[in-house]
């Protein structure tokens, strides 16, 4: 396997919109192209399990 040691983007869409997926060693970051703001998890936080949580968290507020 390759170690991740630099920044990775690619281009998806979702419900037909494009965003961008961020995959770092600090963790991975989903945002809407051309945007700043995203939902952001860390690696750490998705092995603990808390990760669950936020993402709960933001869906409930309708973030992205």
């Amino acid at each position: 396997m390759v170690r991740l040691e630099r920044e990775l983007k690619r281009e998806l869409r979702i419900k037909g919109k494009p965003h961008v997926l961020t995959i770092d060693p600090k963790g991975f970051r989903l945002t809407r192209k051309g945007r700043r703001k995203g939902v952001a998890i860390a690696w750490d936080d998705l092995a603990s399990g808390e990760a669950a949580m936020a993402v709960a968290l933001n869906a409930s507020l309708g973030r992205l």
